[in-house]
C-alpha cells in the first residue's frame, strides 16, 4: 500500500489515500474525507510504483 497525496476536485484540500500498488490499473469512487463528495479515481501502478494518477469529480 503507497500513500498518495492529492487536491480533492471540489473544496481544493490537499488529502491522501491508500493505493494498493500490486493491482496494475484501478478504477474506484471514494468520498472526500473533508467535503464528502464523492471523486473518481483512476490509478495505474507498475512495479509497485504508481504511473498514474488522477481524481476528478463524479460524472466528469
Amino acid at each position: 500500500m503507497l500513500e498518495h497525496f492529492f487536491q480533492c476536485p471540489y473544496c481544493w484540500e490537499t488529502i491522501s489515500i491508500l493505493v494498493d500498488t500490486s493491482v496494475s490499473q484501478q478504477q474506484f469512487v471514494e468520498d472526500c474525507e473533508v467535503c464528502c463528495n464523492p471523486i473518481d479515481f483512476t490509478v495505474n501502478c507498475s512495479a509497485d510504483a504508481l504511473t498514474a494518477f488522477e481524481a476528478q469529480p463524479l460524472g466528469q
